[in-house]
């Protein structure tokens, strides 16, 4: 039984709602956990988050945190004892919540002056559709309205945890065969790397993405451009654009090493 992978572990969604998606700058305004422990108990812990700068009109749009609900409550050095005793110990799932909830989350403790815990394995819903190769879109959104799963008050942490649990427990149910492995040997396939692909300079996530560059240090999925070499290597190329500009102008630079008309290419699309 696929359930079995997570056996002996406590399994928690988790999900942030923030000031904007820059996930050094920006600040959290919610969290979220929701799963259950190891004697099955149900966990359901949401809390919101005073982000000690005021939210942008478009951000409370998305997700309806506004600066008159979070005014007077704990900051975020305010949470981080329960955050911990939630993560530590635990399996996390969410969607983008590798390259995103997480690294938000590190960077929160670190301007409270804490370490930032460590779950014993991240599954990543997003990372899963694109590994068994969905149908796009892959946002939240589309793949619970595909699997049927409730998302009424989406942008609401909790919501969004509740359903990325669900959303994964489906996938398991329709594709078992992935998950027949440990947790870790899953949680390195759904990142694309392996102890049996390690010589492989660009992991066997990328064998099945056409390269875009001679070299094959970027590879199309879908409309994604995304690296396939470096420091944001899985990353798609609007995500560096977006969260590390300074990168994202060296690798359109002469230093950066790619082709003349890749570089027009990524200009054109992300100038």
């Amino acid at each position: 039984m696929v359930v079995d992978l997570f056996a002996d572990h406590r399994v928690l969604a988790f999900d942030l709602e923030t000031t904007g998606i820059n996930t050094k700058r920006d600040r959290i305004v919610q969290f979220a956990f929701v799963g259950s422990g190891l004697d099955d108990e149900e966990i359901r812990v949401e809390e919101l988050v005073y982000p000690q700068r005021q939210i942008p009109f478009e951000a409370s749009r998305i997700h309806g945190i506004y600066d008159v609900d979070v005014t007077g409550l704990a900051a975020f050095s305010g949470h981080t004892e329960v955050i911990s005793s939630l993560v530590e110990g635990s399996v996390i799932v969410g969607h983008n919540v590798r390259r995103f909830d997480i690294p938000f989350l590190g960077h929160e403790y670190s301007r409270a002056g804490r370490k930032a815990p460590r779950p014993v394995a991240v599954i990543d819903t997003l990372e899963l559709a694109r590994r068994l190769k969905l149908p796009r879109p892959h946002n939240l959104g589309a793949l619970c309205r595909r699997y049927g799963i409730d998302l009424t008050n989406a942008h609401t942490a909790s919501a969004d945890a509740a359903a990325t649990l669900l959303l994964l427990w489906r996938l398991m149910s329709d594709h078992p065969q992935p998950f027949r492995q440990s947790l870790e040997e899953v949680e390195r396939w759904l990142q694309g790397t392996s102890a049996k692909d390690g010589a492989s300079e660009l992991g066997r996530d990328y064998d099945d993405l056409v390269p875009l560059d001679a070299r094959g240090r970027l590879r199309l999925d879908g409309q994604d451009i995304i690296l396939a070499f470096g420091r944001h290597r899985g990353r798609s190329i609007e995500e560096v654009h977006n969260h590390d500009k300074s990168y994202f102008d060296w690798l359109v630079s002469p230093a950066g090493g790619l082709e003349d008309e890749v570089i027009a290419t990524l200009r054109e699309r992300f100038n």
